[in-house]
């Protein structure tokens, strides 16, 4: 009889998966001589094969064309970002011009709330989840700041109402009403970075829009992520990062989604030529005629290096699918959940919620007990032990290890392998 939590078993369901993995289709980091089990999508994904290509692509332009390299050719520079436009909207449920690739995530954040935080009086309020990204925080502060009112006011922070720092659709529901009528923004996580949570986006927007409050989401851990329905959620905006599961290299270019009904709005926003209209943008005129949609925020004409893996790691997920990629996530992630359960109860707690619905791939572990460490000292001592052994995850402060089977590249038998690794640890 096979033993189901044993590595053939692991080999046998990555054979059977109906999505094969696309693992061949990039550069993992190796150890010992063999691949790392690499469980860091979520911190910086890997790099895929055909980034290369595209890269080399735009330099070998540059070297052959120089400036004419924006006109002529293959993949013009001029219209260069238009490339992923298409494939972005779909990886994020949205309609193409709802969606651009620009900047970096806290810049798109802060241009994002120059048009949709319009603080007053008596709507001053932005209200967070206690334990943000720290650049979420960061910038809602600076913005409360300045507007002339008190991040130490104005800024509500909802604290926790589960184990494990885990925030209830009831408690999120009760504050956004109680808040309600000083509440100018709801800026919420898709996925909540340090627990893994998932949160149910169109009803937080549903909940703000009935309060008066404009609604906007950080989707750093969600895109590439989830299956996400960015037009259908009716948030007014999202902002995102793709150096994570959407796997286009550190520090690369961001995302930024504006709901159609903003289109044409007459917020105030802060202006930049490559946000103008195309087909008069080279008049260069004085006045500043916005391009319909999300494009009509970009800044500046945008770094054609940056986009060229973006293109790359696109085309793998427009192959597959989103849909498919998120059903396979939820095969992997259960299985992560399942061996760990039957094997590793008594050295790790699972912090993200059991409902496969309220998380993405990512399973956030305590440890809990191993070698007679207790605490933070367990959880560093786990850590370093892994990454000794080629099983890399990540750990976020104070005691989090973070391990996310990602879809694309990661196994079953990725997880078999940590799980005895942890054991190992256990038995050491």
């Amino acid at each position: 009889m096979t033993d189901l939590h044993s590595a053939a078993h692991a080999a046998a369901l990555d054979a059977a998966d109906p999505l094969p993995t696309l693992r061949e289709q990039f550069l993992v980091p190796r150890h010992g001589g063999a691949e790392q089990a690499y469980f860091v999508g979520n911190s910086l994904g890997l790099q895929p094969r055909g980034a290369r290509a595209h890269v080399e692509e735009v330099l070998d332009k540059w070297a052959t064309e120089a400036v004419e390299g924006h006109f002529t050719g293959q993949a013009q520079w001029m219209p260069y970002h238009e490339l992923v436009r298409e494939p972005l909207a779909r990886l994020v449920g949205a309609q193409p011009q709802e969606v651009v690739a620009m900047n970096s995530l806290t810049a798109n954040l802060h241009l994002m709330m120059v048009s949709f935080y319009r603080p007053t009086r008596e709507r001053p309020a932005i209200l967070i989840e206690a334990g943000s990204f720290p650049s979420d925080r960061y910038a809602m502060a600076s913005q409360i700041a300045f507007h002339g009112f008190d991040p130490a006011v104005d800024l509500i922070e909802l604290e926790p109402d589960r184990p494990g720092g885990l925030i209830s659709m009831e408690r999120i529901e009760r504050a956004i009403a109680e808040h309600g009528p000083r509440l100018a923004l709801v800026l919420w996580p898709g996925v909540q970075y340090r627990t893994g949570q998932a949160f149910d986006l169109a009803e937080i927007a549903r909940l703000a829009h009935a309060q008066g409050a404009l609604c906007g989401f950080d989707l750093a851990h969600g895109v590439g992520n989830l299956d996400l329905r960015l037009h259908d959620s009716g948030t007014d905006f999202a902002v995102w990062c793709h150096y994570k599961y959407v796997n286009a290299g550190p520090g690369a270019v961001a995302g930024c989604f504006v709901h159609e009904r903003h289109a044409g709005t007459d917020r105030p926003r802060f202006a930049g030529w490559w946000g103008h209209q195309a087909a008069t943008r080279f008049r260069m005129g004085p006045e500043f005629v916005p391009t319909l949609g999300a494009e009509g925020w970009q800044l500046s004409n945008p770094p054609i290096l940056g986009l060229a893996p973006l293109r790359a790691s696109l085309e793998l997920f427009d192959r597959i699918g989103m849909a498919a990629l998120r059903d396979k996530s939820l095969r992997l992630t259960s299985y992560l959940e399942r061996l760990i359960r039957a094997r590793l109860a008594q050295t790790l707690e699972i912090v993200t919620p059991a409902d496969p619905t309220q998380r993405g791939c990512q399973l956030s572990l305590r440890v809990i007990g191993g070698r007679g460490l207790v605490g933070r000292e367990a959880g560093r001592a786990l850590f370093d032990y892994l990454a000794a052994q080629g099983v890399l995850g990540d750990w976020r402060e104070p005691d989090v290890i973070r391990i996310s089977p990602a879809p694309l590249y990661n196994t079953h038998a990725d997880i078999a392998r940590f799980v005895q690794a942890v054991e190992d640890w256990q038995g050491s």
